[in-house]
This record gives C-alpha cells, sequence and structure tokens, in this order.
C-alpha cells in the first residue's frame, strides 16, 4: 500500500484512483491527520505500508524522522516546481527522492522499487520458487521459462507470498497489503476467491499446489 500525503483531497483522491489502475492500493491523508496516523497505527498494519508519497504539506505538520522511526518504507516526495532550492531542501528534510510533476505511477512504482533495492543490497528482482520466477517489478510469473498472465489481484499475491518466504501470512495481512487497510468497500474473504483462483492455475501448470495454508497460522509458498 502507498501513502499519499497532500493539503488537496482533489490530488489524494486523483492518485488513489490511479494507484487503482495499477492494481496497488493506496490511501491519502491530509497533513495533520496522516501525523496523528503514524503516531498510533498498529506496528502490523503499518508494514502493509510500501511507500510515501509527499505532495503539497505546510512545514511543520510531519516529520520525516518520525516515519522513519516507525516505518523502513521509501518517501518519495512530489515537486511542483522547477527549484533547485526547493529540491535540496526536500532532500535535507529526509526524503529517498524527488520527483517533479507531471509524473506517470509507473515512474514512481519503478522509482520505489529501486529506492528498496538500494536498501537492501543483496536483494533480487525475482524470487526463485521451485519451477517459479517471481518478479516484483509488476511482471507476471514464469513457470519453466513460460509467462503465466495472472490478473492483477492474484500477482500481487503472488509477490506477496515470494517477497515473505521465511514466514506464514495471514489473510488480513494480505488483506493489507493488496487493498489496504482503508478499503471499507471490499470483504477480507476477497482474499480467499483470489487464492484459490490462483491455487488452480498454478496446480494446472506446476502439477502441484505450492501454496501451503495452515487453518489460523496463514499461507506459505514452498517449491515442490
Amino acid at each position: 500500500m502507498i501513502v499519499v500525503i497532500d493539503e488537496r483531497e482533489l490530488v489524494t483522491e486523483g492518485y488513489n484512483s490511479l494507484f487503482n489502475r495499477e492494481g496497488v492500493a493506496s490511501a491519502g491523508f491530509a497533513p495533520r491527520e496522516f501525523g496523528e496516523w503514524v503516531e498510533t497505527v498498529a506496528e502490523d498494519e503499518l508494514k502493509a505500508v510500501s511507500a510515501f508519497l509527499l505532495g503539497q504539506c505546510e512545514e511543520g505538520n510531519i516529520s520525516a524522522q518520525r516515519i522513519r522511526e516507525r516505518s523502513p518504507a521509501p518517501m518519495i516526495a512530489l515537486s511542483e516546481r522547477n527549484s533547485l532550492d526547493d529540491t535540496l531542501r526536500m532532500f535535507e528534510w529526509g526524503v529517498d527522492d524527488v520527483v517533479r510533476k507531471p509524473v506517470h505511477v509507473r515512474e514512481i512504482l519503478a522509482r520505489i522499487t529501486a529506492i528498496r533495492r538500494r536498501a537492501q543490497q543483496d536483494a533480487a528482482t525475482y524470487a526463485q520458487v521451485g519451477e517459479m520466477r517471481i518478479y516484483f517489478d509488476g511482471r507476471d510469473p514464469e513457470v519453466d521459462g513460460e509467462v503465466l498472465p495472472l490478473p492483477r489481484r492474484e500477482r500481487r499475491i503472488l509477490e506477496y507470498l515470494a517477497g515473505n518466504p521465511t514466514r506464514r501470512v495471514t489473510k488480513t495481512q494480505i488483506f493489507n497489503a493488496i487493498y489496504g487497510i482503508f478499503d471499507e468497500n471490499v470483504e477480507e474473504n476477497v482474499v480467499e476467491s483470489h487464492i484459490s483462483k490462483l491455487r488452480k492455475k498454478l496446480r494446472e501448470k506446476l502439477g502441484y499446489d505450492p501454496i501451503d495454508s495452515k487453518r489460523y497460522l496463514g499461507y506459505r509458498l514452498a517449491g515442490d
């Protein structure tokens, strides 16, 4: 989930719509609302945030240091002026990148991936699980070198499972990562439907079910 912070509701709603088209969950905040949220949100919910996108905010309303204390997710500032002084000031404030508007949301997603990759020097752009190669940059997975086209939600669930190879993840954690923690229009049980469809497709390609599930414990991706 990407958190968008801007004083203008029209801007946050616009980005929410654009990210949703790319199959990426997002949530919009006014600066003061965000300040209260980041101080009180539960740790498990905060882990669902993949990046913070900072738009127009009054100086002093947001603390980059406090964000960093609570989350390692990248912080990207959106600049509406071609000003070197403004850009340098944003970097001094603590952001990881500054992007001048207008910018396509796919470029923002690519920048987030690049920042996370630099932060984790050993991190790969894909995970190899048995015969599956699962990418983290939006590409469809491959099975024995053959592309397996997947709907966006199913692909995102597979990426999330591959990105958590050493632990089981719950239905709630998957829902938060894929739909965002503020989507009240979608029931959490939709995750089970997506996973059922994903399992069927993987089973047809692999000859076995690579998604191991245990009641009350969650899901885990495993090779044969």
